[in-house]
């Protein structure tokens, strides 16, 4: 049976799905328990894994924060998505203006493709695809409630001054101002300097659950995009405390930016287990509602694991053994740990192993809704891996580009992985063999030049110039 017949059977039966999308901010492929984790406590995450399917192929559209939510909305690569960096709007000063770089009115969201149908929309956490009166604001981009950070410069502290409603400002006047980037030459007394009264994690996941409540009985889309566990570090002393004392023998002084922190490794742990308590709460709340046959939900991250800021990513392995990190189009950059469930749907501890990204979500959900395919896309609807024990193989690669830095490029077709570093300093392909060596330890560029060329024909064809967003070794 094709999936899209299984969907409409499901349709049929059960009226239109929920969907729910939860996205951490910055969670590294080995950093929850159902993907190797030991010493960070997940348990909501491990249950999720177990009740649906574990995807252990999938890859975030981008290895930063902005331009991943913008493929994910759009169902497009970041070789045609209107945002592929994290290009600022404003500074970093109380009165200096937010957000980045705001999608465009022209810009058709997977929000505004739901919408026929009946769906209402929400997103709750942090947006970053365009700040107050933009054009890119999520209002303006098919969604019809709002609670969160418009500003990922704003997102790097816990304890914000104010969060959105909608183009309302919300402010927590329990959260004095303090900047979100200091160091110290020394230990302080206290480090109450760095928190507030209002926790932003608990509030925006207040917000969403309210968000189930009032639309349980339409078919909605829930986006909660969790600033967790991006650093700064900061979590609640109760979180923290759950974690060894041992762990941490110095304090993190803010020496490679971001907060200083008594606690870094135990707070680090804490942030991350209070993004599992946040699903865990979600799903119940699904669960409760009696939901769970009506609502797909899917958990992943926007790119791979940040070692800045005091995270001490080795200590926790957070990559799981692959290379790079956030920023870099390596594995550990791109491959993020991702779990869906749909009671009912989808068979319970399963695996899928067939190669997807976060783009390939927009005719996913669509197909799971029973609409038309949309042209245009770039991503390729999974639902039959979803429903069924059949994974049908990709019929396009994963491309993938990063304007930012020193310039990147690559592309996955089945078991090669072509990468392009430092485009900045003149182009180079590299090729790896990610069935046989996962880690990209061994170039083997000149061991398959036919490979190597093809995939360079492909990336060429992917690539349309953005002049907002420029590469200029690719786009000349």
């Amino acid at each position: 049976m094709t999936s899209s017949l299984l969907c409409g059977l499901f349709l049929t039966q059960a009226g239109l799905p929920n969907f729910i999308v939860i996205m951490a901010d910055d969670l590294g492929y080995g950093e929850i328990g159902a993907f190797g984790q030991e010493k960070i406590k997940t348990p909501n995450l491990d249950k999720l894994a177990k009740e649906g399917l574990v995807l252990t192929d999938f890859y975030s559209p981008s290895p930063v924060c902005a331009p991943t939510r913008c493929s994910l909305l759009t169902g497009l690569h970041q070789g045609h998505a209107s945002i592929r960096g994290n290009k600022e709007v404003g500074g970093w000063g109380l009165n200096e203006g937010e957000g980045q770089w705001p999608m465009p009115d022209s810009d058709v969201t997977v929000a505004e493709a739901l919408k026929p149908f009946g769906y209402v929309s929400g997103v709750f956490g942090k947006w970053a695809n365009g700040g107050p009166g933009s054009e890119g604001h999520p209002l303006r981009q098919g969604f019809d409630e709002f609670f969160g950070y418009l500003c990922q410069r704003q997102a790097h502290n816990y304890y914000p001054t104010h969060l959105w409603r909608g183009h309302q400002l919300h402010l927590l006047t329990d959260n004095p101002y303090f900047p979100a980037h200091q160091k110290l030459t020394a230990p302080p007394k206290s480090y109450d300097a760095f928190r507030g009264g209002t926790y932003s994690p608990t509030l925006i996941l207040s917000e969403s659950l309210a968000f189930l409540e009032k639309h349980q009985r339409d078919p909605f889309f829930l986006y909660f995009p969790s600033t967790l566990p991006h650093v700064a570090l900061q979590a609640p002393q109760e979180w923290v405390d759950r974690y060894p004392r041992e762990w941490d023998k110095e304090p993190y002084l803010g020496t490679d930016s971001y907060l200083p922190c008594e606690r870094p490794r135990a707070t680090y742990a804490a942030m991350i287990s209070y993004f599992d308590h946040s699903v865990g709460a979600i799903v119940n709340a699904v669960d409760r509602l009696g939901l769970g046959k009506k609502t797909f939900i899917l958990v992943t991250s926007d790119n791979g694991a940040s070692p800045a800021g005091g995270a001490d990513t080795a200590f926790f392995d957070s990559f799981a053994g692959l290379r790079g990190w956030k920023a870099t189009l390596f594995q550990g950059g791109i491959r993020v740990p991702t779990i869906a469930r749909w009671t009912g749907r989808i068979a319970p501890g399963r695996q899928s192993h067939r190669l997807a990204a976060l783009y390939d979500l927009f005719p996913t959900l669509l197909e799971l809704a029973s609409g038309p395919a949309r042209k245009g896309l770039d991503g390729e609807s999974f639902a039959t891996d979803l429903l069924t024990s059949s994974a049908l193989p990709r019929s396009q690669p994963l491309y993938f580009e990063f304007p930012e830095g020193g310039q990147q490029q690559a592309m996955i077709d089945g078991r090669w992985k072509a990468l392009r570093r430092d485009l900045s300093q003149g182009v180079k392909t590299e090729l790896y063999d990610l069935v046989a060596d996962p880690d990209e330890t061994a170039d083997l560029a000149k061991a398959h030049p036919d490979v190597v060329r093809r995939l360079e024909r492909a990336m060429k064809a992917a690539h349309v110039p953005s002049p907002v967003f420029p590469i200029p070794a690719l786009d000349k």
